[in-house]
């Protein structure tokens, strides 16, 4: 925990408004940083979070409220001025120009070249304990590798406050340690941090103070110590039964093998092989690098078949495309929705309907899509203006509730949920789990990937875990975490089922 200075605060942002047009999304919110503080903000889904975080990082202008910056009123604020003060934030989703090198992602906007930063971008990858080849395009980079870009970003601006945005997210749990140890350093530098997650274990690790907003008030803060998880949750969500995790419940699988993977082997992966039964959901864990969204992608045709096959109902998917998949029933959640699962620009009954249009005579479309977004809307709790409201304002759990709408629409027997619940909070989670086992009742076969191995133990019937691209080994559904981990790092083999 970091030594938190008594002084007056680095930032502090009074009595905050931000309407559009009659919707408020923030009512009057205060909060302060201090030097060398950590502190947790959170909240569900629409609560606030991301667009007082966007004021104070100068990209969003609210209506009413006051920021100062370390004794300096912040007056028409913008993203430039704020960096000048020393503010970065860091986003939940990595913005990354593709055609650039991952060093120049990283030092772009800096007064000195990328050649000249080298060394400093090089020392912060030794601090963070981790690898990237700083000469290669940035468009090759996986999800993790982006977010750690985006935190370079920050770091190597020297900010003296740093706004961190579900960071950990896409990390495996070395870099999560790697990550946390680096922010104790810039605490003790007197850099303050503003730390979003939704895991209550993380915040507990690394933060000093915390505040929750829900529907754009602030309704706790104070020291972390002072508060128990209990009641965290219940200013989050109003109770605590929204958040209590369901026991988990057999599914109502059968012996009829809806997929079938023979030796597959492909970019990533070598000789995988198993089967999931309708009304089956089979957890695939596993640490960031280990091949599982590779193979979800190969098995959706999105990557090439090196080797072995991939059968749907006893018939052979050759050459797998991604409408050939879904007009056979097996349709793909992707792991990143914004740059893979969803037309931020364009409206959510669009969305929603994008894995079918090819089904829907175009002067029929809009009417139909419309009904059946609306549909989706009041079963899935989805909170947006309307149908004709762009996915790219909606929160990350409503975002990830049209993308699973979108799934759902193409009537899938197979669905291939990757990561389903990332940056997720944990009320929408549990809507989403509660999908989940509803789609396995109804005899769909889910394969489930995930990092995280709890969500894995509550919800499948069988886990696989899949280390250095092939499997490490299978263990029955609500197996210990600890067994699951030993697998994923490679500590222990286990003999597949």
């Amino acid at each position: 925990m970091s030594m938190v200075s008594a002084a007056r605060p680095l930032i502090d942002v009074r009595d905050v408004w931000k309407r559009y047009g009659a919707a408020a999304v923030l009512k009057g919110v205060s909060i302060s940083l201090r030097a060398g503080q950590i502190h947790a903000l959170l909240g569900g889904n629409g609560a606030g979070k991301s667009t007082l975080m966007k004021i104070i990082a100068g990209l969003v202008v609210p209506n009413q409220g006051t920021i100062t910056v370390d004794g300096t009123v912040m007056d028409r604020p913008s993203a430039a001025k704020a960096q000048r003060l020393g503010i970065y934030l860091v986003p939940q989703e990595a913005h990354i120009f593709g055609n650039q090198t991952v060093l120049q992602n990283i030092c772009m906007g800096l007064d000195r070249s990328p050649a000249q930063l080298r060394p400093r971008v090089e020392s912060l990858l030794s601090q963070l304990e981790v690898k990237l080849d700083l000469d290669s395009q940035a468009a090759t980079l996986e999800v993790a590798d982006r977010q750690i870009v985006e935190i370079l970003r920050g770091l190597i601006r020297n900010s003296k406050i740093l706004i961190l945005d579900e960071p950990t997210s896409a990390l495996t749990p070395h870099e999560v340690a790697a990550l946390f140890k680096r922010m104790r350093d810039l605490a003790r530098e007197q850099v303050g941090i503003f730390f979003i997650s939704h895991k209550l274990r993380e915040i507990r690790e690394i933060c000093d103070d915390i505040s929750v907003l829900r529907d754009g008030a602030t309704v706790l803060s104070g020291p972390i110590a002072d508060y128990t998880d209990s009641e965290i949750v219940a200013a989050m969500t109003r109770t605590t039964q929204a958040v209590a995790a369901p026991a988990p419940v057999a599914s109502s699988g059968t012996e009829e093998v809806r997929l079938q993977l023979s030796d597959l082997s492909g970019e990533g992966f070598q000789r995988i092989s198993f089967a999931i039964r309708a009304g089956e959901i089979v957890g695939l864990a596993g640490v960031v690098g280990a091949g599982r969204t590779e193979l979800a992608e190969t098995i959706f045709g999105l990557r090439p078949v090196h080797g072995g096959a991939v059968a749907l109902d006893g018939a052979e998917l050759s050459q797998p495309s991604p409408r050939r998949c879904i007009d056979r029933g097996l349709v793909y959640l992707p792991e990143d929705r914004q740059q893979y699962g969803l037309f931020l620009e364009a409206p959510l009954y669009w969305n929603a309907s994008s894995y079918i249009m090819h089904r829907q005579p175009f002067m029929l479309r809009p009417a139909h899509e419309r009904q059946m977004f609306g549909e989706f809307r009041e079963a899935m709790g989805i909170k947006c203006e309307g149908p004709g409201q762009s996915a790219g304002r909606l929160s990350g759990g409503n975002q990830q509730k049209v993308l699973l709408a979108k799934c759902l629409a193409a009537k899938p027997r197979v669905l291939i949920l990757d990561e389903p619940t990332r940056g997720v909070d944990v009320a929408a989670r549990n809507d989403i789990y509660a999908i989940i086992r509803n789609l396995a009742r109804e005899g769909v076969a889910v394969l489930l990937i995930s990092s995280d191995f709890d969500e894995v133990v509550q919800l499948a019937d069988r886990i696989l875990v899949m280390a250095f691209g092939s499997l490490a080994g299978e263990l029955p559904g609500g197996s210990p975490v600890e067994a699951i981990g030993q697998l994923a790092f490679g500590v222990q083999e286990v003999s597949l089922v």
